[in-house]
Formats: structure tokens, sequence, C-alpha cells
């Protein structure tokens, strides 16, 4: 029953997280406003809200307006919704369950805003850093996981120097601006929340990640070298891989 509960209360989640995707970036508050049609800025009633069901029962489509909402919405609702019962499955009810869907919910936001508009709102990346750091003085978190807070902020620092300093020497060779610093932010708040260890293997994981995803289509020409790739939905799967094998990772080196 409890899978169920954290089921839905992730598509919820997942539903809000949409409206945060679509007006970030716009400037607009996430708040005070209700939902509305992007397309034809009809207010969406409650029944036309609900997670996965308006979707299917409205075939993906506005009711006003007949125009696509887009598949993102289902995906975004589904992804947070498959994201809270992994974390429920494996840490139950906890301190560190809270905390990875805290970090779960901001990860989907800035994964599809990077995704669709290449930049990472500084809105997000230092209220992430806040978090990572703040919580890292709780004596009472799983230590396996979460690090101390000097740790935290040594892994804050590092992540975001490696990408600054990536940054900084791309401009000077190539003389023009290479990776943004949203990326930078991203990694450093990863640095706050799980260390410095985090950040080599999230880099090579990352690193590895947009290779796979990125190498075809330069192969048939859909894109070419000089095109921009937005780097931080790469930089979070390769947090996550890292996450998944932490103990493995830490059984080879410790």
């Amino acid at each position: 029953m409890l899978y169920l509960a954290f089921f839905v209360l992730g598509s919820i989640w997942g539903s809000f997280s949409n409206v945060c995707i679509y007006r970030i970036p716009n400037n607009k508050s996430v708040i005070i406003n209700r939902s509305y049609c992007p397309k034809c800025k009809n207010k969406i009633g409650w029944f036309d809200n609900i997670p996965f069901l308006s979707f299917v029962l409205l075939k993906g489509k506005c009711r006003n307006c007949n125009k696509a909402i887009g598949l993102q919405y289902f995906i975004v609702e589904l992804l947070s919704a498959i994201s809270f019962v992994i974390i429920y499955h494996f840490y139950g009810i906890s301190i560190t369950s809270l905390l990875l869907l805290i970090l779960s919910i901001y990860f989907i936001i800035i994964f599809f805003i990077d995704l669709k508009h290449l930049i990472i709102p500084n809105s997000l990346t230092f209220s992430l850093m806040f978090l990572g750091f703040i919580k890292s003085f709780d004596p009472n978190l799983d230590k396996t996981i979460f690090p101390n807070y000097i740790n935290s902020l040594i892994g804050g620092i590092f992540g975001y120097s490696i990408i600054w300093l990536i940054v900084f020497v791309y401009k000077k060779i190539r003389k023009k601006e290479g990776m943004g610093l949203g990326d930078a932010k991203l990694l450093g708040a990863i640095g706050f929340w799980f260390g410095w260890a985090s950040i080599p293997f999230t880099i090579f994981l990352s690193s590895v990640a947009a290779l796979i995803f990125v190498i075809p289509s330069i192969i048939n020409k859909s894109r070419n070298m000089a095109s921009q790739i937005p780097f931080g939905p790469y930089i979070i799967i390769g947090c996550i891989i890292y996450l998944i094998f932490l103990n493995e990772i830490k059984n080879i080196l410790f």
C-alpha cells in the first residue's frame, strides 16, 4: 500500500515539476497562478490536472484549444513517480529518503530545463548547494551516502572548480565559450551533497554517457561538432550511476 502511496505522491510532485520546467526559465512564479495551457493560456481545471489520468483521457491534448500538450508532461510525472517508489524501496521512511526525494525533484527539473533551454537556472543550483551543505551538519545522517560538513565543503568547491577550470582553459585556447557555468554550479551542488569523492566519478560517467548519446548523432550528421550540447542531463545521469554503484566503488577503493 505504501508503494502505491509513494507512486501517487511522486506523480503529484512530477506534475508540479512540469510547472517548474515551464515557468522557471520564463521567470514566472511557480506558486501564485494556477496551471494553464502554454498554447492557449486558458486555466486548467483540477479534473484536467490529475497526473497520468488526465493526459490519457485527453489523449495528450488541451481540452480548450485541442493542441498537443507534449509527451514531456507524462514522462516527467512517470519518472518522478518511479523515483519516489525506488527511493522508498531502498531507504524506507527516513531522513535519507526525504533528502533523496528532494534531490530527485531537483534533478528532474534541471534535467528537462537544460535539455530544452540549454540553461541551468541559478535559483535551482544555488538552493541545491545550500541544502547539500546545510544537511551535512546533521550528525545522524547516513554516512555511507552523505559526507560530513568538511567533506561537503571540499566537494562543493572541488566540483565547481573543475568545470570552471575547463571553461577558463577552453575560452583561452578557442577564444569562445564552451561549457556554461551552470554545469559548474550543478557539479558543485553534487559535491556539496555527496562529497569530493563523488566528483571524479560523476565527471567520468557523465562524459561516457554524453559520448554514447552524442557520437551516433554526429555520425548520422543530425548534429555537428559545433552544436551546443546540454551537459547538465549527463552530469545528472553520471551522478545517479555513481549512487547506484556507490557501495561497490567504496569497497574497491577503501
